[in-house]
């Protein structure tokens, strides 16, 4: 009986060549390595903010810039733009320079029971990463509809009047107002920034061209109203500075008569000390005085006549002897003690020129 030798089965079952199969896997390791390399990194850009999720789960928040994290799927990546100023539009869209109106949005009831139409602008930006993503659904959309329902809420509380003239600040702040509470109450994560009215005006047609007609009345008077405020605050100032300048002016003459009237009294306190220590002299140098104030242009001798003695002064010819062509004065004194010191003069007499002295 003839043995038959059965062949080794080989170890290779692809039968490949030895060390490909070595090759294939360090290429596919190196794969992988590559794979988890890349996913590893990301990057936030600058208007951009990154929440990390650690096996599904928010751990933690990232800022612009390249950092790591640990391959998926144990961390997750998800962008937000954070730092980006949104708008959302009410009652129209915009797409570049295109406006579609959104009558739907639009439109609304007044507090009057009248219909109007206003647009407006919501600016916001995602305040909180967290909230944002997890407590609302659809955070654009919940912030159209909570903007559009506190709009609906104020105007449908103002009549249409106020709303289409002089309401329309008012009307902004009270929509902000309501729309920060809804955004408080259901933590959405969203700031809202600011809201706008482009427009609010009655439905195109009739009714809106009376309404514009009003408005334009209402526009007229409060331009009226101003320009005399603005004649009120150039008048006003004016007069109350000439009445300021006409008190200043009474209170410097006031106090120049003041004190006018205290140098006066000092003066005559002064000679009236004079007057007590010698009242002769004092008396005779006052009438002195006063006789050549009403007589400026008269000369004025004045003689002695303490003695018994007859004293002649010839006037007339000492006028003449000077030249003198106006009048003059003489006087004779009478009383005691004026050529002795006590200088009391009793009496002055005048003459005229040509005349005879007595």
């Amino acid at each position: 009986m003839e043995l038959v030798k059965i062949p080794k089965r080989p170890n290779n079952p692809l039968d490949l060549p030895p060390g490909l199969l070595k090759k294939i896997a360090f290429g596919v390791a190196a794969l992988l390595v590559i794979i988890i390399g890349y996913s590893s990194f990301y990057t936030v850009q600058e208007q951009e903010r990154a929440a990390i999720l650690t096996f599904g789960k928010f751990t933690k928040e990232s800022s612009a810039g390249l950092h790591f994290k640990w391959p998926y799927p144990i961390q997750q990546v998800i962008i937000v733009p954070a730092e980006l100023t949104q708008r959302i539009y009410i009652g129209y869209r915009q797409e570049g320079d295109v406006i579609t109106p959104v009558d739907e949005e639009a439109l609304m009831i007044t507090g009057d029971e009248n219909i109007v139409s206003a647009d407006a602008v919501v600016q916001w930006k995602i305040h909180n990463i967290q909230q944002y993503l997890y407590n609302i659904d659809n955070p654009e959309q919940f912030l159209r509809n909570a903007a559009s329902s506190s709009i609906r809420s104020v105007i449908g509380s103002e009549k249409l009047d106020y709303a289409i003239t002089d309401g329309k600040t008012e009307i902004q702040d009270k929509v902000r107002v309501k729309l920060l509470e809804l955004q408080g109450k259901y933590n959405t994560g969203m700031q809202i920034i600011d809201i706008k009215f482009q427009d609010i005006e009655p439905p195109i047609g009739q009714v809106a061209d009376a309404f514009q007609k009003v408005t334009n009345a209402r526009e007229e008077k409060n331009t009226k109203i101003n320009n005399a405020a603005k004649y009120e605050n150039d008048i006003i100032p004016k007069a109350r500075g000439e009445a300021q300048a006409l008190l200043e002016n009474a209170e410097g003459v006031k106090k120049s008569r003041i004190l006018n009237a205290e140098g006066d009294v000092a003066q005559f306190n002064a000679i009236y000390a004079e007057y007590a220590k010698s009242p002769g002299v004092t008396e005779s140098r006052l009438i002195i005085e006063t006789l050549e104030k009403i007589m400026p242009k008269a000369k004025i001798f004045i003689s002695d006549s303490s003695s018994d003695t007859v004293k002649y002064l010839p006037i007339n010819e000492l006028l003449r002897n000077t030249g003198s062509s106006s009048a003059s004065a003489t006087g004779s004194a009478s009383g005691s003690g004026a050529a002795s010191g006590s200088g009391a003069a009793s009496g002055a007499a005048g003459t005229a020129q040509g005349g005879t002295p007595k």
